[in-house]
């Protein structure tokens, strides 16, 4: 098993999970399942069955029979047989009811709407001033070796002279072998859990460990699979969330039914089954919450969401009476396949599944599955060493996560305790299989190599090659070939050097930059530094300093640009993360603008045709609602969340350093995505622009055209850019005041053929502004957006090998006057590296 094509495919061998014994629950005047009955084994042990009415017994050694019971029918008493691997049963209704239960209408809803009232006082957050416990956590992707066959099938040709050997099926004995020994893959983690009403909570990772690698890949020790507490207003399952059946307004959303009383410990519980009123609804929760009698507190809950992904979660939590508290005490997460056929993303990956029709089982067992059919994934937490109401004083309480510098150095002795079998030889095994796998083929350093390329470097030990230097294009410039760099922690932890150069052919012009940085602070990874740059910017540019540069090999827009001003700037400045949950960048520069186009501009009684620019500025980015994790290595955004805000405020300085123009500017800009488990996603941008002042052609807001001033269709023909205006002109509109609007909503991809897997994406733009003192700009006409600006059009991506085609139209008081002028078809391109 290659890790590393693992590890960027994670989920690609998601199927589903059977057992050696197997069978479903129904109705037998239905002939319909009956979720969630109760199987007792012989052994003592106790079985709920799934949302579908199907059971599997792990292991039947010490098992005779079982009793299968549900509300409302006659139990059922089944004996195992020992060639028999699937068991159909069907039980009778009767009348009798359970009477202590019984009062008339529904009672369950009684039972749940007293949940609902309570539970501000059963909620550990809200009962407890503070608590503390120590968790173990372990994942695997494994598969149960006694659910596979394992033979070697040979298949013969038969011919006049006899029969010819002609295939040997293998993979499923080869599989098999393996998933005797070791797991697919595992990873283990210890953390120390902590609260307090007044800094919320927080986790702390004292140590962790993933198969295969000496560094985790910390994105995936913040993964979070399952909600926290039970008692949240939505129950997240796998980055999805459902409305939880004991919200506020739960009655709206589920229906209620009790199945049983049950003993939890030494205390009596009612059994609810509670469904989706909608089962129509794509995203929906089934399952059971069993919820004390006395106290009405949830004392174990169930979650089923059987869609895209079949998931199933079970929380258990202890009673402490002491404290008159249920308090979680363990859960389990188990992942296996759902009921999609097409191929989905989640994660940023890809999942593949074998359509459904090839994976059911019939009445007899019989099943038609590859070895990799049985593979799951199993996430097991078992909470210790709880304390409740001590002193918690939680640090840096905005980091979620805190990730210790010694995390990843625990020697075998301090996991050994953890463990439910000391001997664990299947995990034994996965590590020093994975571990030898990976440093054989040195994946590790693959992975490193392959996230320096996505963010456009190329690492040569204390020098990261900046690919984007390597060749640019417009119509200025033409041809721009380049060299750039950045020093890495192999050269200096604290210190940071960079710079590139380039040259155009067309303009026979040679451009660089120079910079160098000091680390001031580790935890909050804050930077000074200096920089000097002689180069061209397009005009009318909206950059924000936070941004990072996306890397791409190609930049669409600049390849019709013209219009470019020459800057020669010296800045000093910092950046640093110090503020809770933002980037920022507070910079002082000087700057010597000279525009490449005839161009004057008045202010102040002065006519300029170049000009100095003194300025300070500080560009912010702010995630409220993001989860950050703190490692050794720096501090990762764990879970992106949205709405995400952006705020960016400079000001000229009159009189400091021979600065020329007075003037001002605010730009804001807020983003909103989701993502949605079948591939769809939609995405919403807003930004906004204030110029005042004396603000020339340069520093005016043109806000991303992208089409040229061609007649035919065809000769307008270019490639899409990101969040620009497809239809609008290059050098049509400018403004000293605007808002835009971009909306988009991706539907999932549709398999044509074999390589046609286009993805369908709806678009919408809009925007308005205004631009003052018009006059006072010579030699460059311009139009305003005070009558608005819209297009609305479809973009097909990915059509074949990362090609796509676009085209949009543009209405509205700034449409033009021939209806084929407001056209404009694109190509898109998006190139898959592989990583």
């Amino acid at each position: 098993m290659r890790i590393f094509l693992f590890l960027f495919s994670v989920f690609s061998i998601l199927c589903n999970a059977q057992n050696p014994v197997s069978g479903i629950v129904r109705n037998a005047g239905t002939n319909k399942p009956l979720p969630f009955a109760t199987l007792h084994l012989s052994n003592g042990k106790t079985i709920i069955v799934d949302v579908d009415g199907k059971f599997a017994i792990e292991n039947t050694n010490d098992v005779a029979d079982f009793t299968v019971s549900y509300t409302g029918f006659q139990s059922q008493v089944v004996a195992l047989k020992s060639n028999q691997k699937f068991y159909s049963i069907k039980l009778v209704e009767k009348t009798q009811e359970l009477n202590e239960l019984v009062i008339g209408g529904n009672p369950a809803l009684d039972i749940i709407r007293n949940t609902i009232i309570y539970k501000d006082i059963n909620n550990p957050q809200k009962k407890l001033n503070s608590f503390q416990f120590n968790t173990y956590n372990k994942l695997i992707i494994t598969a149960n070796p006694d659910s596979i066959r394992g033979k070697i099938d040979t298949i013969f040709t038969y011919e006049k002279i006899g029969t010819r050997f002609q295939k040997l099926d293998s993979s499923d004995f080869k599989f098999k072998k393996i998933i005797q020994k070791q797991h697919l893959y595992q990873t283990e983690k210890v953390s120390k859990i902590q609260f307090n009403k007044k800094q919320g909570l927080k986790e702390t990772v004292l140590a962790t460990r993933m198969a295969g690698f000496k560094q985790p890949i910390y994105e995936y020790i913040g993964l979070k699979l399952q909600s926290y507490s039970v008692y949240d207003d939505k129950i997240e399952l796998f980055e999805t969330k459902y409305p939880n059946p004991i919200a506020n307004d739960a009655l709206n959303y589920y229906n209620y039914k009790i199945l049983d009383t049950v003993f939890l410990g030494n205390r009596k519980a009612y059994m609810i089954h509670f469904k989706h009123k909608n089962q129509n609804r794509k995203s929906k929760l089934e399952g059971i919450l069993y919820i004390d009698k006395v106290s009405y507190a949830i004392a174990k809950s169930v979650y089923r969401s059987k869609g895209i992904l079949d998931i199933s979660a079970t929380n258990v939590l202890k009673y402490y009476k002491e404290d008159d508290i249920w308090f979680p005490e363990k859960n389990t997460l188990k992942i296996v396949k759902g009921n999609n056929k097409n191929d989905v993303k989640i994660l940023g990956e890809t999942i593949k599944f074998t359509p459904e029709e090839n994976l059911e089982n019939d009445d007899s067992g019989k099943q038609k599955k590859s070895a990799s059919d049985f593979v799951y994934i199993l996430s097991e937490s078992k909470n210790f060493e709880t304390e409740f109401n001590s002193p918690v004083q939680i640090k840096h309480q905005y980091i979620a996560i805190d990730i210790n510098e010694d995390a990843i150095s625990k020697n075998e002795n301090y996991w050994t305790p953890f463990r439910k079998d000391s001997l664990d030889i299947r995990s034994m095994s996965t590590y020093s299989t994975l571990d030898s796998l990976v440093s054989k083929e040195g994946y590790e350093q693959k992975i490193k190599i392959g996230r320096k390329v996505i963010n456009g470097f190329i690492p040569l030990g204390a020098v990261d090659l900046e690919l984007r230097q390597l060749i640019k294009y417009n119509n200025y410039e033409g041809f721009r070939f380049g060299l750039g760099g950045v020093t890495t922690d192999v050269f200096s932890k604290t210190i940071r050097l960079s710079g590139y150069g380039a040259y155009g052919l067309k303009d026979d012009g040679f451009k660089f930059s120079l910079g160098q940085s000091t680390r001031i602070g580790n935890f909050s990874n804050s930077w000074i530094g200096i920089s000097y740059t002689d180069d061209l910017q397009e005009i009318g540019s909206t950059i924000f300093d936070i941004d990072r540069k996306r890397f791409r090999l190609y930049d669409p827009r600049p390849f019709n640009l013209t219009t470019f001003y020459s800057h020669k700037t010296s800045k000093v400045y910092v950046e640093t993360k110090i503020l809770p949950k933002t980037e920022s960048v507070w910079q002082l520069t000087q700057t010597h603008i000279d525009p490449k186009f005839d161009y004057t501009f008045l202010a102040g009684g002065n006519v300029y045709d170049n000009y100095n620019l003194t300025t300070a500025s500080l560009s912010i980015q702010w995630n409220p609602f993001s989860d950050y994790m703190q490692t050794p290595s720096g501090r990762i955004e764990s879970e992106k969340k949205y709405p995400k805000f952006t705020f960016q405020i400079s000001k000229t300085l009159p009189g400091i350093l021979g600065n020329d123009l007075n003037f001002g500017k605010f730009d804001f800009r807020t983003e909103i995505e989701k993502k949605y488990l079948d591939g769809q996603k939609t995405s919403f941008l807003f930004q906004a622009g204030i110029a005042f002042g004396d603000v020339p052609i340069t520093h005016l807001y043109s806000i991303s055209p992208n089409t040229q001033d061609r007649d035919a269709i065809l000769q307008r023909l270019n490639i899409t850019g990101k969040n620009s205006f497809e239809t609008m002109r290059f050098n049509e509109f400018f403004s000293s005041e605007y808002v835009a609007l971009h909306f988009k909503h991706g539907l999932r991809k549709v398999k044509l053929f074999k390589k046609v897997n286009p993805t369908t994406v709806l678009v919408t733009r809009a925007a308005i502004g205004d631009a003052k003192n018009q006059n006072n700009h010579t030699g460059f006409e311009y139009k305003t957006l005070n009558a608005g600006y819209f297009e609305s059009g479809l973009e097909f991506n990915n059509i074949y090998s990362g090609l796509g085609l676009s085209g949009f139209y543009r209405y509205g008081g700034n449409a033009l006057p021939t209806f084929n002028d407001n056209i404009s078809v694109k190509l898109s391109f998006v190139l898959d590296l592989g990583f």
